[in-house]
């Protein structure tokens, strides 16, 4: 009688631990329902990886930094791009590179932040550099002084539209036309408006092949005694689009000063550029003639 007693005793204990088992696993499931659920599996945007190079071998701008800086923030700020900067060419190849260095093949967009004179590239590096723009359909921004830059490769001119041939009113209260405020980087820009800024004269350029948007208003310059003026036609452009082959290209010539990296203005201009060049916006490289305001003012 008494072993049925301890039968009895040991089996409602078992009974009462099962569920005491049960109502605790009840009771963290509850719980846990109640928990803040996962957050939903983030949406992947695959950044755009932008090269900017600052290398000078001739002329060194000190708004060098303050462009590759400006660049590498809107990248950032944006959440559209992430930036590799540096001042020498070594990653303008599509060879492999050691120690984890990227080379073009990884870029989809190029800025030349004021770079000058010869660059250190090899054969192989240009025509790397071109057939990034031309055949594989990447961008090109170059900044004012990318203008002055490998005067000894004639397709290089031919890229990015032209080379330096003087400032003749060095830094100046420019008077800018907007001739295309219907493009992306000219939407936030007036019809006409000025900024303090060095405008580089181009040589080896023409208008019919590139979609001008920007030029200085000659109606409002003084041509009188200045031996540096070597257009005679008196236009100067100081932005453009244009496509090399497959590659979108802008160039602007605003960006001398350091000061200038400061105005929204600029700012918004370069960024929006940048946009374009990547194929995140449409905005025109047909040229077109010369306003009519422009004409009469020579």
């Amino acid at each position: 009688m008494r072993a049925f007693r301890n039968i009895h005793f040991l089996l409602a204990a078992a009974i009462g631990a099962a569920i005491l088992s049960l109502s605790s696993v009840s009771n963290a499931q509850a719980a846990g329902s109640g928990s803040t659920p996962p957050l939903p599996h983030a949406k992947q945007i695959h950044l755009k990886h932008v090269l900017v190079i600052g290398q000078t071998k001739g002329y060194e701008h000190e708004s060098v930094s303050a462009a590759m800086v400006a660049v590498y923030e809107m990248g950032r700020d944006s959440g559209l791009w992430d930036t590799t900067i540096r001042t020498d060419a070594e990653l303008l190849t599509k060879k492999d590179l050691k120690n984890n260095a990227k080379n073009l093949n990884y870029f989809d967009l190029l800025v030349f932040a004021s770079t000058s004179g010869e660059l250190e590239m090899d054969a192989e590096q240009k025509r790397d550099m071109l057939s990034f723009i031309n055949a594989d359909g990447k961008g090109f921004v170059g900044i004012h002084a990318a203008l002055d830059t490998n005067f000894t490769w004639p397709e290089y001119g031919e890229m990015v539209g032209g080379w330096f041939d003087q400032h003749p009113w060095m830094t100046f209260n420019a008077p800018i036309i907007n001739e295309d405020p219907n493009f992306p980087a000219m939407r936030h820009l007036p019809g006409a408006f000025v900024k303090y800024d060095e405008i580089y004269q181009p040589m080896d350029w023409s208008r019919d092949k590139v979609n001008v948007l920007l030029s200085l208003d000659p109606s409002k310059l003084d041509f009188d005694n200045n031996p540096r003026i070597h257009r005679t036609d008196h236009d100067f452009p100081v932005a453009w689009s244009k496509l090399y082959g497959k590659g979108r290209v802008f160039y602007s010539t605003l960006g001398h000063t350091e000061e200038s990296w400061n105005d929204p203005d600029i700012r918004t201009m370069y960024f929006e550029a940048i946009k374009w060049a990547l194929g995140m916006t449409e905005g025109s490289t047909a040229s077109h003639p010369r306003p009519a305001a422009s004409i009469q003012g020579r």
